[in-house]
Order: C-alpha cells, then sequence, then structure tokens
C-alpha cells in the first residue's frame, strides 16, 4: 500500500472542506470529523448550527461501550430544568438513514460481495453501501463513522447525542439511524478512553465522564489554528490500486492472499499537506 500512495499524485488527493469539517477539541487532543451532508443534509445542517451556538461546549463524553461506540452529548437532556438548550436548532428531524441514487452522487464500488448489501463502495471517501433495485443507497457503519443517536422514534435523532463506532462494524444499525460522515483523524482519542461500567457503556459517576473543551467548525477556526488535512480521493485509479494492494497482499509474511476485502477493511490514508512525497 505505501508503494501506492509514494506513486500518487497530487490530484489523486483533496483537501478537506472547512464548512464540512468538524474539531472536537478534548483534553488529550482534537478529534477531526469530515461531515456527509449528501447523505444526511438536516442533520448535517443542524449540528453545525448547535456549533456555531457553543452547544456542545462544557458537555462531556457520557458513554463508551467496548467494541461498538463512543457518545457523548448533554449528561442532563433528561431533566428538563437542567437541560441545556438547543437553541436555533431543531428538536427532532425527518429520518435520513438512506437516500436516493443519482447520477451526481459518485459511487466507487468494490470488487466482492458484502452480506448487508448488494453493492458496496466509496462515495467521496465515504463507505456507502446501495441497491439498484430500490434505487437507494446510504452510508456504512464502518469503524470510525460518526452518527446521530435517537430514541424509539425514527425523527428523534437531532444531533445533541452523536456517537462514533470504535469496536467491529456494527452493520445491523444500516438504514436504521443517521449517519453524517467519519472521524479522519484523532480516532485513538475516543477509542483508548475507559470504558463505562454501566448498562450499554455509560458512566455511572459524574466523574467518569470526559470533558469536551469545544466543538467547532473548521471554516470558523482561525486559519492559524487549523488542523490541514488532505483525503486519498476513491474515485481515481491510484484509490483502486490501493484496494487491489490489500485484496491480494504480496509481502513476504503472507502465504495466502485473501483474494478478496470487505468494506470495512478497506483503509482511507489521512495525511497532512506536508506531508506530501516529493516525486
Amino acid at each position: 500500500m505505501q508503494q501506492v500512495l509514494d506513486a500518487s499524485k497530487p490530484s489523486d488527493w483533496r483537501a478537506t472542506d472547512p464548512d464540512n469539517t468538524l474539531y472536537v477539541d478534548l483534553p488529550a487532543g482534537r478529534v477531526v470529523i469530515e461531515l456527509a451532508p449528501a447523505f444526511a443534509p438536516l442533520h448535517a445542517a443542524n449540528i453545525k448550527t448547535m456549533v456555531r451556538e457553543h452547544y456542545f461546549d462544557g458537555l462531556a463524553i457520557l458513554r463508551v461501550q467496548d467494541n461498538f461506540v463512543t457518545q457523548w452529548g448533554d449528561p442532563d437532556t433528561d431533566q428538563p430544568d437542567k437541560a441545556r438548550p438547543l437553541g436555533k436548532a431543531s428538536k427532532t428531524l425527518a429520518a435520513e438513514f438512506e437516500r436516493a441514487i443519482t447520477k451526481d452522487l459518485p459511487f466507487t464500488r468494490l470488487p466482492d460481495g458484502d452480506v448487508y448489501a448488494s453493492e458496496v463502495g466509496f462515495t467521496n471517501g465515504m463507505p456507502a453501501a446501495r441497491d439498484p433495485k430500490t434505487g437507494k443507497t446510504w452510508l456504512a457503519h464502518c469503524y470510525g463513522m460518526f452518527g446521530v443517536g435517537r430514541d424509539n422514534g425514527a425523527e428523534t435523532g437531532s444531533g445533541a447525542e452523536l456517537y462514533v463506532v470504535i469496536g467491529h462494524a456494527p452493520r445491523q444499525l444500516d438504514r436504521n439511524i443517521a449517519v453524517v460522515g467519519r472521524v479522519v483523524r484523532g480516532m485513538e482519542l475516543l477509542s483508548a478512553l475507559p470504558r463505562g461500567t454501566g448498562a450499554l457503556g455509560f458512566y455511572e459517576k459524574p466523574e467518569q465522564r470526559l470533558a469536551i473543551k469545544s466543538v467547532r467548525l473548521a471554516a470558523e477556526v482561525p486559519a492559524a489554528e487549523r488542523t490541514p488535512l488532505e483525503i486519498l480521493r476513491t474515485d481515481t485509479p491510484t484509490f483502486m490500486a490501493l484496494v487491489e494492494s490489500r485484496r491480494n497482499r504480496s509481502d513476504d509474511w503472507y502465504k495466502v492472499p485473501a483474494g478478496r476485502i470487505d468494506l470495512c477493511n478497506v483503509p482511507i490514508p489521512v495525511r497532512a499537506p506536508r506531508e506530501q512525497s516529493t516525486r
């Protein structure tokens, strides 16, 4: 894979969009999240509204369930007299679990099958699945994916409670919850946290919770304080060469190449601009 990346061209990479990039600043560092408004425009917009109003500042990581998710939000959400108001953000939103397949939505299909969908691949760097028979496509719950928590009602997820997948891909959640993006840097800050001891991995005591310093939209952070990143485009021959390098490992350690690859096992390389090859 490194040989493929070393041979890549500048045009094989794209910069993150400041208008659709979140910085979640924790005591240990920054988590960078790229939003996917093409799949969940209402939820992405609502989250950005809350971020602009600094809704998440000072809230906390409430849940870290082993091999599942890290989740954050307002610990007082069940107490109306103490809960933080959402301000201009909507309290409920229409479900955005899937969307129509359209010609303007790119899709790089993987050559191997999938248990959960008839076709899987990547759309703008996001792992996606689709069903041409129904004309629908959706984002998949791979490691690092970013979603909106909800109650039983399909329209109860506003974005006030958010989660990131930190374990084996829980694909059974696909098309049951709004997925709004992917962590592109800082996963170790979420996946290495102490596991919650309560039911579903919730922290039982306030002192166990990790405070969130701030959540900001990159576009509203001074240029000198941003984290510039480039992501390998998934609509290029270079990306397909990378996929093939992972499907059929050719290094000396592998004796039996798999000859296939799962959607959630395809890495999407991310680099800082200064990490560019000098070739």
